[in-house]
């Protein structure tokens, strides 16, 4: 919804807005134009294939990317320049792709990391324990000791004791046996109960089709598709996915 249509309803700005953002990795242009918005409440998943731009997106949300062009806000403002902390204090969490988890440091040591520029909210040490029930126990274990799935709930619990209005998923599914992924999308009501936002990169078109309100594919750094799921066939997903061509829209 445009701003002129947005003011016409008396609405407000969407939560999270990203309009025309273009990114450089050196030379090569990661993403192209890309725009998205994201409302309170939803589940907004990013999809793609291997280099398509989506963890670029993200980092470039969360500021770990600088923009050549384009603008990020959040509730309305700009966040310009604004350091990957000051995001995070203004609300944003990016859980990364690969969790980075300090593994020489326990469990509980990596979760406080999280709560260093945290905002005032729900969130947590008891919190994230009570979301994952065996966490609490094994707090001063390792991380490097931890399985695959253990290690993203850890990279998730750290990104929520910031308490965040928009938590960013990098490829949650990435690396994780197909059961322990389904218990890590059982937690996106629970999230969203709690009045966190969640947009989530992912590679598997299956599971972003289920859980999200609406979906866009990116290809090659430029947006192919965006709406809800139930508008497109399992074909036009397809096509966005792999930029084939002779596919109606």
């Amino acid at each position: 919804m445009s701003e002129r249509q947005r003011a016409i309803h008396g609405l407000s700005a969407p939560l999270l807005e990203v309009r025309d953002l273009t990114v450089y990795h050196g030379q090569l242009r990661a993403l192209t134009g890309v725009s998205l918005t994201v409302e309170p409440g939803e589940v907004v998943a990013i999809i793609g294939a291997n280099g398509a731009g989506k963890s670029t997106l993200l980092g470039a949300i969360a500021g770990v990317h600088r923009a050549a062009g384009g603008a990020v806000l959040l509730d309305g403002v700009d966040l310009g320049r604004a350091t990957p902390e000051r995001r995070v204090a203004a609300g944003i969490s990016l859980v990364p792709e690969g969790r980075r988890l300090f593994g020489s440091l326990s469990v509980e040591e990596n979760l406080l990391v999280g709560a260093h520029r945290a905002r005032p909210g729900r969130w947590d040490l008891d919190a994230v324990y009570d979301l994952f029930g065996w966490m609490r126990e094994r707090r001063h274990q390792r991380a490097a000791q931890l399985s695959g799935g253990e290690q993203q709930a850890v990279a998730i619990g750290r990104a929520l004791v910031a308490n965040p209005r928009v938590l960013l998923l990098d490829e949650l599914s990435l690396g994780l046996a197909p059961v322990v992924v389904r218990r890590m999308y059982q937690l996106l009501p629970d999230l969203l109960a709690a009045g966190v936002t969640v947009l989530v990169v992912e590679q598997d078109v299956s599971h972003a089709v289920r859980v999200a309100s609406r979906v866009q594919c990116l290809l090659e750094g430029r947006t192919t598709l965006a709406g809800r799921p139930v508008e497109f066939t399992p074909a036009q997903i397809e096509a966005a996915y792999f930029g084939l061509r002779g596919v109606p829209s």
